[in-house]
């Protein structure tokens, strides 16, 4: 077994995380080393065999995919969490990811795509995608308008650096921001660079409580 990706299934239909598992045995490179059937479950069956990777159905009894994935990252933060559901909607995306998650897959995905998306999450990368990319992104653009028109005055930033700033402020990592916004990291690092100068700080911490200030 050594070398194979291990991987648990998070999903309280016991008949989707069985064909989950199929799926995902048809690949050498994934060992399944357990389904579990709530989040309470899913931390439980952690402690006796911990993955690297966790797909987890977002919402399930008892304790929901979102609080799950904050439990495991903080007690497991180098488990990957994939949020895997029939559900698209933007806030079930926003805290998941906020929360930790590495990205955000709908159960509709096919074979080889969900293969790829455990060894892509595994390797560091952000899963999200192009309709889940476009709803964080339209979720950042239409948060409240007067936080927006605060932090351009406060600090003379543009409509783009204002977008990062809130992303920024929300928990966002420069991956997820760059990914959602379509832009490439060195780009991303830019923008948090022009924030950090117009909000008069030296890291993300210092512009987080800045822009806290204005809001």
């Amino acid at each position: 077994m050594d070398g194979k990706i291990k991987v648990m299934i998070a999903d309280d239909q016991v008949i989707l995380a069985e064909g989950i598992r199929s799926v995902l045995e048809t690949d050498p490179g994934i060992e399944v080393t357990g389904l579990a059937f709530d989040g309470f479950d899913t931390l439980s069956k952690m402690e006796e065999n911990t993955p690297d990777v966790v797909l987890m159905d977002i919402r399930m009894p008892n304790m929901n995919g979102v609080v799950a994935t904050q439990s495991i990252k903080a007690k497991y933060p180098d488990v990957k969490v994939i949020i895997l559901t029939t559900f698209d909607d933007s806030d079930y995306i926003l805290n998941a990811i906020n929360n930790g998650a590495s990205g955000y897959l709908l159960k509709d995905i096919g074979s080889t795509a969900l293969i790829d998306a455990v060894k892509n999450a595994y390797a560091g990368d952000t899963i999200l995608p192009a309709k889940i990319a476009r709803r964080i992104a339209d979720a950042a653009k239409t948060v409240a308008s007067d936080r927006e028109i605060r932090i351009k005055r406060a600090f003379g930033m543009s409509d783009r650096e204002v977008q990062v700033a809130l992303m920024l402020y929300e928990g966002f990592t420069n991956r997820q921001i760059s990914a959602a916004l379509k832009l490439s990291e060195g780009t991303t690092r830019n923008y948090i660079s022009a924030i950090y100068i117009k909000t008069n700080s030296e890291n993300r911490a210092g512009a987080v409580a800045a822009i806290r200030a204005v809001l």
